[in-house]
């Protein structure tokens, strides 16, 4: 049994403009897994038809399961389906970029 304490599961958002491009920046803090999965995609689906570019940055995700990783990969799915929406994976920790390498997902995040 591991005495470390856990950080509770959270995101920040954060909007501004960048060279007239509305950038929203969705800071994501401790574990994306399974009972956290639905809480990053109830912030970011509603944010994808109103266009813009959409970072959702990683640094401080501590683990990352298939389900969470399924999540990120529906979103970039809807936002590429939007059309007019760009979603952008920023601050990935090495066992995530090697996650998405391993599972054959760096074209779809790299575009």
């Amino acid at each position: 049994m591991t005495n470390t304490q856990e950080v509770p599961f959270r995101c920040d958002v954060e909007a501004s403009t960048e060279d007239g491009i509305k950038v929203t920046t969705v800071r994501c803090h401790g574990r994306l897994i399974n009972q956290t999965a639905g809480e990053v995609k109830d912030i970011v689906k509603p944010l994808i038809p109103q266009g813009g570019t959409i970072v959702i940055d990683l640094k401080d995700v501590t683990f990352l399961d298939s389900l969470g990783l399924g999540t990120l990969v529906g979103l970039k799915v809807s936002a590429i389906n939007e059309g007019f929406c760009t979603l952008k994976l920023e601050n990935l920790s090495p066992r995530i970029q090697e996650l998405v390498k391993l599972t054959s997902l760096t074209k779809l995040f790299s575009s």
